[in-house]
């Protein structure tokens, strides 16, 4: 089944896209980052048949999976441990000091629980602004009413 009510929202998920990006460069992670963690995001409005209750919220159940492939990333771009990416900077190299860091090895294919959560309230936090946005467009209703008769 097509998710109509997402496809409804494309121009205003680009609008949200470019105000939200002051966030992201808040974070720790890059722009980069950012991108492929929203590939792994999907958005379902709970209670979209409820005017009140309804609300947009972000399924962040593949972002785990993700974690290490970005690290992976992170690690190409500044090498184990070093550099000046904002998610391995001064951080990584305490944990490399302290032998916690990556030793290269790509076995290790668990995520970071820390990186983990801060994917997932970034990713909310761009849900809540998304709806922010919906409901100050008036599409809000639309949107919710489309997700309803889904």
């Amino acid at each position: 089944m097509s998710d109509e009510w997402t496809d409804r929202i494309v121009g205003d998920r680009m609008t949200v896209d470019q105000a939200f990006n002051d966030r992201v460069q808040g974070s720790q992670f890059s722009n980069q980052e950012w991108g492929m963690i929203m590939t792994a995001v999907e958005f379902e409005i709970e209670n979209p048949e409820s005017a009140e209750g309804a609300r947009l919220v972000a399924d962040t159940t593949n972002v785990s999976a993700i974690i290490p492939e970005l690290d992976k990333m992170d690690e190409r771009v500044t090498g184990p441990g070093g550099g000046h990416s904002k998610s391995s900077g001064f951080l990584g190299n305490v944990k490399n000091a302290l032998g916690l860091g990556s030793d290269g090895d790509s076995s290790d294919d668990t995520a970071n629980p820390d990186r983990v959560q801060a994917a997932e309230r970034l990713a909310q936090a761009y849900a809540e602004e998304l709806q922010a946005h919906l409901e100050e467009r008036g599409k809000w209703d639309d949107v919710r009413a489309a997700a309803a008769s889904q």
